[in-house]
């Protein structure tokens, strides 16, 4: 498969097809915009950062909140490395 068109929902998301998913071997994806075309990259790893923000969380952080901060700290560090 080379496109795959999908419909958006009204909150505006998208089911990534299966076979995309599976070439990703990825849960968590980061879109960037390249001229008028949007890209969509799997974000690899985020035990670095799950690690970093386990040592400076406020004691009683859940730990799916300092999974959402590695996530996003990963997929930052990820867009800095690309326009660097």
């Amino acid at each position: 498969m080379r496109t795959a068109a999908v419909k958006i929902t009204r909150k505006g998301q998208v089911t990534i097809p299966k076979e995309i998913r599976d070439r990703l071997q990825s849960r968590a994806v980061y879109f960037e915009i390249v001229n008028d075309t949007v890209v969509v990259k799997a974000v690899k790893d985020a035990a670095g950062s799950l690690s970093e923000y386990a040592k400076n969380v406020k004691p009683g952080t859940s730990m799916k909140k300092i999974k959402e901060m590695a996530w996003e700290e990963a997929i930052r560090e990820k867009t800095r490395k690309k326009s660097a």
